[in-house]
């Protein structure tokens, strides 16, 4: 709608999250179709293994991008999750009291 070269549902995700942020809370309504969904996440991926399958063999030639992405794509992803939760448990522990102080 605004000529954004940007996906509808990264457009949506956007929305969702600001409306999110805007309310400062889920719904119930949402967290129960969200858990829903991420009860049934494998049934998400079947449309890409099937074009994965539909080109096996483009993918019988061209392996090595395809190797280096996936692993590459693996190690960015395990180092944002690690970066993140040092962050999260650098943060809980200066909300914790020391433990001299507690009773």
């Amino acid at each position: 709608m605004l000529g954004l070269p940007l996906p509808g549902a990264v457009a949506g995700m956007l929305l969702l999250l600001a409306g999110l942020l805007a309310l400062g809370r889920v719904p119930q309504a949402l967290e129960r179709a969200a858990g829903g969904l991420l009860q049934h996440t494998m049934l998400l991926f079947i449309p890409a293994i099937t074009g994965v399958m539909l080109h096996f063999d483009r993918i019988a030639q061209e392996w090595r991008p395809f190797l280096v992405a996936g692993v590459a794509g693996a190690a960015v992803t395990l180092a944002a999750t690690a970066g993140t939760l040092h962050w999260l448990l650098r943060d809980s522990q200066s909300e914790r009291p020391d433990e001299q102080e507690r009773p």
